[in-house]
């Protein structure tokens, strides 16, 4: 057994912000407790006691939308493998078959106390394809795989007209990629719902797409107002289980999304405006739809933002109006949940995955170092 003790001990439920402990038995957490209920015949039977001495103890991150591992480190198009940019939809196309798990990406996610990332395609097709959970240490995508697919990734807005319009096909307006959307949709649910006669006629991208009609969970990137808007209309209309990845303008719309009980991922919050969408972009967003009560993850979008940044980004929320439990749990708990891994991950409980970081002070801060990560109770970074 392996005993993390003397920290400060950050559930992300109930109970926060207690000395104690956490004992790990095999690959899950057996027990949480106050530091007086730690015996000495507790610690005489872990082969590894580890003090935190007086550090945070808390879940292992998680980035609930990045794109890992798509995008090699320090590699320009031999290791861009997350858009597919033939045909604008493409639901068959899976994360786990463009994923470089020995990018050094998941080495700085682990220094950084992250230890599960829902990875996957980009924004450049209107259906990009299948994202997918993996822990950030393995020796193999088998290995490190959590959940696959986690998330159907769809998209609205600018990057698809761009993309399109270049090659001169559809879609080139906003119009088109609802358009095209619905079609799609009713296409694999018309393939779905076909006789009995027809279904040993298989057709691999209805097949695919048909898995939303079932509940797997849709990812759909929206920045602007109108394409959040947008994304609502028809996802209400094919009764879709979503969330609204990046919602940029979500403040704008804040108690839209709390009347339709929307959870969104908010990021990335550390760049420029880059484009036309990013220009009401502001830093105040997972802070303003927090206390709007809008359910709220944070995320870097990595490559975007460098994966090893996602506590920094939680940190600028909070220095712009974000409570800091919410940040926490912004990229713990609350990211686990809107990824439907909570199972598993997200929170320090007896039965869940034995994934978790020791912090030298306050994660938020910048001055903060990650001192150890362990994922499936394994210690795979000491500092």
């Amino acid at each position: 057994m392996l005993l993390l003790k003397n920290g400060r001990i950050f559930t992300m439920k109930k109970k926060n912000d207690f000395s104690g402990f956490v004992l790990i038995e095999d690959d899950k957490i057996k027990k949480v407790g106050k530091t007086t209920e730690l015996t000495k015949e507790i610690e005489l039977k872990c082969d590894k006691v580890i003090d935190a001495d007086g550090g945070y103890i808390m879940p292992g991150m998680v980035d609930a939308h990045c794109h890992v591992g798509m995008w090699e480190n320090g590699i320009g198009f031999e290791g861009s493998d997350g858009n597919e940019m033939t045909d604008p939809v493409t639901p068959h196309m899976r994360a786990i078959d463009g994923i470089y798990y020995k990018d050094r990406s998941f080495g700085d996610a682990r220094e950084a106390g992250i230890t599960t990332v829902v990875t996957g395609p980009g924004s450049a097709n209107v259906i990009g394809g299948q994202f997918c959970a993996l822990k950030t240490f393995g020796n193999s995508i088998e290995e490190m795989l959590l959940k696959e697919p986690v998330a159907m990734k769809m998209a609205f807005g600018e990057n698809p007209k761009r993309v399109y319009s270049g090659q001169k096909k559809s879609p080139s307006t906003r119009m088109a990629t609802a358009a095209v959307l619905r079609q799609a949709l009713m296409e694999a649910k018309a393939y779905k719902e076909r006789p009995e006669e027809d279904k040993n006629k298989v057709d691999f991208k209805k097949e695919a797409l048909a898995m939303v009609f079932d509940g797997l969970l849709v990812k759909i990137h929206a920045h602007r107002e109108d394409d959040i808007l947008t994304a609502i209309r028809i996802g209400k209309e094919f009764g879709l289980n979503f969330t609204i990845e990046h919602c940029t303008e979500g403040y704008i719309i804040k108690d839209k999304l709390k009347e339709e009980n929307i959870s969104v991922i908010v990021g990335p919050l550390l760049s420029f405006r880059s484009k036309y969408e990013l220009t009401n972009s502001t830093i105040k967003n997972p802070g303003l739809l927090q206390k709007a009560g809008v359910k709220t993850a944070i995320m870097t979008d990595h490559h975007v933002i460098p994966i090893q940044y996602l506590p920094l980004c939680a940190g600028v929320a909070v220095k712009e109006g974000m409570d800091m439990l919410e940040a926490l749990k912004a990229i713990t708990i609350y990211a686990a949940e809107v990824c439907e891994i909570d199972d598993r991950v997200g929170s320090l409980e007896k039965g869940k995955d034995a994934d978790l970081a020791i912090f030298d002070g306050n994660p938020l801060e910048v001055m903060t170092h990650c001192k150890t990560t362990v994922i499936n109770g394994r210690i795979v970074y000491e500092n």
